[in-house]
């Protein structure tokens, strides 16, 4: 089997849902992953965006610990990209950065196109593509039909799909249903 690399690409926090459909599109993502390392893949592209971009390099850098050849690597449109963030949402970027094998700054500097020319660079570096999308008109769907017009492999996670799931990919978004279901219950008793 010949390694490859995969990009992945998803909307931002406020463009998905919350909850459990959210818990379980993450669920998807950890599935798709997974699959793509058990189908050889040795490098994961992430575009760095808050939202599903962060929690793909999480989840990969979880991996990494069970498979030291997976490599992350960050893909930023240019050096100043998300330098206004604050406080815990900082620290999440940061620390995605500094624990990634590779960081490539696609543009030196901000200007319209940059987006593209990032999510352009992720298709032309990869043979798959893991997109969690709902909507065509993004910087996702973008990149999705870059990735058609490439002729990549396309996993596409969506809202629809999340939803046919009953089953989590992992225990993981298990616990994290029944945490929740716990907090309340304790909440409740005082």
């Amino acid at each position: 089997m010949k390694p490859f690399s995969v990009c992945i690409s998803g909307h931002r926090p406020e463009k998905l849902p919350e909850g459990a459909p959210l818990r379980m599109m993450l669920s998807l993502l950890y599935r798709e992953i997974e699959d793509a390392i058990a189908d050889g893949a040795s490098a994961f592209y992430v575009g760095m965006s808050l939202g599903i971009d962060l929690w793909a390099a999480d989840i990969i850098l979880y991996f990494r610990r069970q498979h030291p050849n997976i490599r992350l690597i960050c893909a930023m449109p240019y050096p100043e990209f998300n330098h206004h963030l604050q406080g815990s949402t900082r620290y999440h970027f940061q620390s995605v950065l500094h624990a990634a094998d590779a960081v490539i700054q696609v543009c030196p500097h901000y200007h319209p196109g940059a987006f593209r020319m990032r999510n352009q660079y992720m298709v032309d570096h990869c043979r798959r593509i893991i997109a969690v999308a709902e909507d065509s008109h993004s910087g996702t769907g973008q990149t999705i039909r870059m990735a058609k017009q490439a002729g990549m492999e396309m996993r596409i996670i969506s809202l629809q799909r999340a939803q046919q799931q009953s089953v989590p990919a992992h225990t993981y978004f298990q616990f994290l249903e029944r945490s929740r279901s716990c907090i309340i219950c304790t909440a409740t008793k005082t």
